[in-house]
């Protein structure tokens, strides 16, 4: 079964400094038919205006994944780590036990527009802990490339989670396919541009949820899109 879920169905949120959307329930956004998919919790779509972000808060367990579209999110945290993070990197901040950091748009002039997923750990408890890996286009184009696991496969990040993250950048015309292990759910968020899945048509913020489907073929739609595949396991 695919169950679509449009991008303008999603939850807004505006407050100025950051124009936010949520694909499930999330702060003031309160949707008892979109509470996640699976163990996924989140999925906030943050434009960031220039020189503003979120001052430090805390968090603990999640599995926490911040994927960059444009401009470049400056990451402090309470285990010491300071980053950029950039087009084409995937960053993963275990919470665990509890960690504090803040998010920032350095720049004087230009927006960051990143994408921020919560996944629920399969163990509470764990130690904080963080990565970041740099994923080329070359690496995504074309294909599903894994970029977060529980184990690090293919030099992916790895989350606390029986679940799988592929990205993809797919031409006009160009095809990749999924294949689920029987049981597990399926949930594709279109990144930008447009993909055809099962003959309909998805453009950016756009996303499927599937049940029972032994395989997925994603073609990319005219101009080509980016999209986000995950392969969850069904929460007990």
């Amino acid at each position: 079964m695919i169950i679509p879920r449009f991008a303008d169905e999603r939850g807004h949120a505006n407050h100025g400094w950051l124009d936010s959307y949520h694909s499930f329930s999330f702060a003031d956004y309160h949707d008892p038919e979109h509470m996640g998919w699976g163990p996924l919790r989140v999925i906030n779509e943050d434009r960031v205006n220039p020189g503003m972000g979120f001052g430090s808060h805390g968090h603990r367990d999640m599995e926490i994944i911040s994927y960059v579209l444009e401009g470049a999110l400056a990451h402090k945290d309470s285990m010491g780590n300071g980053t950029s993070i950039l087009p084409g990197d995937v960053q993963r901040m275990s919470a665990g036990t509890g960690v504090v950091h803040s998010e920032f748009n350095h720049s004087p002039d230009k927006l960051v527009h990143f994408l921020q997923i919560w996944v629920i750990p399969d163990r509470m408890g764990s130690a904080p802990g963080y990565e970041q890996v740099h994923f080329d286009d070359a690496e995504k184009r074309g294909r599903l490339r894994l970029v977060a696991s529980p184990d690090g496969a293919e030099g992916s990040v790895r989350i606390q989670q029986d679940a799988q993250l592929y990205a993809s950048l797919l031409s006009d015309g160009e095809e990749a396919t999924h294949r689920f292990a029987p049981g597990r759910l399926g949930y594709i968020h279109v990144v930008r541009g447009t993909v055809s899945i099962a003959g309909a048509t998805y453009a950016a913020g756009d996303a499927v949820k599937l049940v029972d489907e032994s395989t997925v073929a994603i073609r990319g739609g005219v101009g080509g899109g980016e999209v986000l595949l995950f392969d969850l396991p069904r929460l007990q």
